[in-house]
């Protein structure tokens, strides 16, 4: 087992801009999370957003910015969702990865679209 990437494609809606990114995948986390200087890049001004309350691993809390609408891309798979601007590289949580029905192997260290559903994403809605 060890630290599993990603290469992912991050889409703003307004306006319209496309990054190709390699995230860290962390299935302890939940959101995705991007630096801020991939928030840029996207076209927003993080000065101007919502901020979202979250708890860090250390038990401290912080009030980080929030972006979107965002589209996630990965494989043949898209999400679309918000994001918090957070840390020093983009982070693929636990959202996301089910939003996409995506499976973490990390044993081989890898991230790839459930076998069980190949063509069409499927969610647990029970």
């Amino acid at each position: 087992m060890g630290i599993t990437y990603a290469d992912i494609a991050l889409e703003s809606i307004f306006p319209k801009r496309r990054l190709e990114v390699k995230a860290l995948v962390d299935s302890g986390s939940v959101f995705l999370t991007v630096p801020q200087h991939i928030a840029v890049q996207l076209g927003f001004d993080t000065e101007e957003v919502g901020t979202r309350e979250i708890i860090l691993a250390d038990g401290s809390r912080k009030a980080v910015p929030m972006i979107g609408p965002l589209r996630v891309h990965f494989a043949d798979r898209y999400c679309d969702l918000s994001a918090l601007v957070l840390g020093d590289e983009p982070l693929f949580g636990s959202v996301p990865m089910e939003m996409m029905d995506l499976v973490l192997h990390p044993a081989s260290q890898q991230l790839t679209v459930n076998p069980a559903s190949p063509y069409v994403p499927v969610a647990l809605a029970k």
